[in-house]
């Protein structure tokens, strides 16, 4: 299924905030509830053309994984992690499909990451080696891990850098119906490819940092895990159009617009 959240155009429906949907073909199925949790079909249909796709997610945290593949962490100077590299970006940082990044006035280098994406189902906590770490996520989403480079290598840690507001794309839909052990990951800009990899290239696979991260702090329904971009990584400019695009899901269009005075 693709889940998604979207806002409709039509006056006669509460359009103050997103509803949650599963998109069928070229119209959007309304669902009672979000998908991690008990839902139901609302019983309405909207045309996709009709509604505005919003993030699908809402999460409590974000959390990353950085140097998730060992080409990547060559181009940036730095050695593969032994352990996993985690670190969170705030809610605060989340946008849509169509939602504009911002380049911030404090940074001279905003460049673009993109990245698989992996939204929780339920509820998990210190999962052990055996357990079947996959069943607790839902889907898989794209997403752009927006970093102001320069911020990244002055403060040393990464809460700055990578937690300003529009940091996060994300979208545009939950894609519950794949593997993520061996997808193709694309970043372009003004439709120049810029980064491919394909996640089977992952340093911590899926399954792993599903694990890893549950065995610091819980994860909860409608987190999201970011798992690490390709090699490729570079910087954006205003007028910029970038895009992720996961094989299986989809793609993820962002435009770039300069600093707010």
């Amino acid at each position: 299924m693709k889940f998604c959240r979207f806002v409709s155009s039509d006056l006669a429906v509460d359009s103050t905030f997103p509803l949650y949907g599963i998109l069928d073909g070229d119209s959007v199925q309304e669902i009672s509830a979000a998908p991690w949790t008990k839902w139901s079909a609302a019983g309405r249909s909207f045309p996709l053309a009709a509604v505005r796709l919003a993030a699908p997610v809402e999460p409590r945290k974000i959390v990353c994984v950085g140097r998730n593949y060992s080409a990547h962490a060559a181009e940036l100077g730095n050695d593969v992690p032994k352990e996993p590299l985690i670190f969170l970006k705030p809610s605060t940082s989340i946008i849509g499909p169509a939602d504009a990044i911002v380049l911030p006035k404090y940074s001279q280098r905003v460049e673009h990451e993109g990245e698989l994406g992996l939204v929780i189902a339920r509820s998990c906590s210190h999962l052990s080696d055996h357990e079947d770490a996959l069943s607790y996520v839902l889907g898989y989403t794209c997403v752009n891990d927006i970093t102001a480079r320069d911020l990244q290598k002055s403060d040393v840690q990464f809460t700055r850098a990578k937690g300003f507001d529009t940091f996060c794309p994300v979208g545009p839909h939950i894609e519950s119906k794949i593997r993520p052990e061996d997808l193709l990951v694309e970043t372009l800009v003004n439709g120049e490819l810029r980064q491919a990899g394909r996640t089977s290239l992952m340093v911590y696979p899926p399954a792993f940092i599903v694990r890893w991260v549950s065995r610091m702090m819980t994860l909860e329904p409608g987190d999201l895990i970011a798992t690490g971009t390709p090699a490729g990584v570079g910087p954006l400019a205003s007028g910029d159009m970038v895009e992720v695009r996961i094989e299986g899901i989809g793609m993820l269009r962002n435009p770039v617009h300069p600093a707010i005075a």
